[in-house]
């Protein structure tokens, strides 16, 4: 197997496959310590980044241009790596059941260029066994080499939180497994050269595996309880964010918050972990029912927005509706599993016009995935209702002047999913605010 002063002495490379949100972070820092390959497939992605720019926002252009990373395209530079690091996405199809074709078709491409003693790390969300039980096989099979005698594989879950300053990389603690004790401690040393915050080793891949899927899918159960309970409060005429500033003066109230549930983390992993769970015969019952509210939220919204166009006497048909935000959290240009597009959708079926305006996501990639056009500021005229729907910080420039102008008559109806505008002064400016 290569060793760990190999990689320091620079006689073989650390190479980095997917170079998203989670693999470029990760590649420009190990380039200080190790030389480095990234690939990804993405032409157009390579050739941004030899340019020097990262169209996520995850790296800025000066540490882009300091960094010594070799980006390509072309899959027979992996042959020089000693460590292989797969951090492609893995989503969920349109039956919200796993999909493992980035995954899969990533370990046919290493396997097919895997040098002796290489050790291939994962970094994808998957279900427990997926390293082991898929991706060594195929590995095995495109490399014609044997696994645990001519290479060995790990797990290392990606913990990257998009749009985040605060909590990066370098400040999180990592998981690292291996498939024997010598891959372990030697994927410990490289991604301990760049992480501060401390390694846990993991037992086995299946306990690093199962750790990441249930990571998230904590998160989406606690945040699927807040919804839950906002739409009961609605009910009862409470302000739900008031209820929760209240609940968490006590020292051990969890802090989540209501809101829409996307993006290709939260809103995806506990699939991952309810697929594997009903094929040995087990039936998830409060994660799934987490996932169901969760995924209702959309229309949920929708439903109140209407609700409040008729209590106005607004005619529901043809009624425009503003939407501030689209991607799938604030202050990133990832639109990918965004939930605004069943507040949408929902909208449109009941014969509204809704307009989105985002100054952070990319209109193409909006019209590629979801067939719709991000409108621009200046269309947002003659109003019916206004949905805040994610919070960018851009959002927070708008006075409240601007925002009222934005009707055509009152009362002006602001929909205000994320808490985002002060409650007491939308009231005094005479905006007709529902909060979720």
């Amino acid at each position: 197997m290569i060793s760990f002063e190999d990689l320091a002495a620079k006689k073989k490379s650390v190479a980095i496959v997917g170079l998203g949100y989670v693999g470029l972070p990760l590649a420009v820092a190990l380039s200080n310590h190790f030389d480095v390959i990234g690939f990804d497939i993405k032409e157009a992605r390579v050739k941004a980044l030899i340019d020097g720019h990262d169209s996520t926002n995850e790296v800025d252009d000066a540490n882009l241009a300091q960094s010594t990373v070799h980006f390509t395209a072309n899959p027979q530079d992996l042959s020089r790596a000693g460590v292989i690091i797969v951090a492609v996405p893995t989503p969920i199809d349109s039956h919200r059941n796993p999909d493992l074709t980035p995954v899969i078709g990533a370990s046919k491409t290493v396997g097919q260029h895997l040098s002796q003693g290489a050790v291939v790390c994962y970094e994808s969300t998957v279900y427990p066994g997926v390293t082991e039980d898929i991706c060594v096989p195929l590995l095995e099979q495109t490399s014609h080499l044997t696994f645990g005698r001519d290479f060995t594989v790990g797990y290392s879950p990606e913990r990257i939180n998009p749009g985040d300053k605060v909590h990066r990389l370098e400040t999180i603690c990592k998981i690292v497994s291996g498939s024997d004790q010598a891959s372990l401690e030697l994927l410990a040393r490289v991604y301990g050269s760049v992480v501060c915050a401390g390694i846990h080793r993991a037992s086995s891949i299946k306990v690093a595996e199962a750790a990441k899927v249930i990571e998230n899918t904590q998160r989406d159960i606690n945040i699927a309880l807040m919804n839950e309970l906002a739409m009961i409060f609605n009910k009862m005429g409470i302000d739900t964010l008031e209820v929760l500033e209240a609940a968490g003066s006590k020292w051990n109230f969890l802090p989540f918050r209501p809101g829409l549930v996307g993006g290709h983390c939260i809103g995806v992993d506990p699939y991952y972990l309810t697929f594997k769970a009903e094929e040995i015969g087990c039936h998830p019952e409060v994660i799934l029912a987490g996932r169901r509210i969760n995924d209702s939220m959309g229309k949920y919204v929708a439903e109140m927005c209407v609700k409040r166009l008729i209590q106005a006497e607004k005619t529901v048909r043809g009624a425009r509706i503003g939407i501030l935000g689209f991607t799938f959290k604030e202050n990133v240009p990832d639109t990918r599993n965004t939930r605004v597009i069943d507040i949408v959708k929902e909208l449109r079926e009941y014969g509204t016009s809704p307009m989105v305006y985002d100054p952070v996501a990319d209109n193409n990639d909006a019209q590629r995935e979801y067939q719709i056009r991000l409108c621009g500021l200046d269309e947002l005229t003659e109003l019916d209702a206004l949905i805040l729907a994610v919070g960018h910080k851009d959002f927070a420039k708008l006075s409240l002047a601007q925002l009222s102008a934005m009707f055509s008559k009152k009362p002006a109806i602001l929909m205000d999913i994320k808490g985002f505008f002060d409650q007491n002064a939308c009231r005094q400016a005479g905006f007709d605010l529902w909060r979720l």
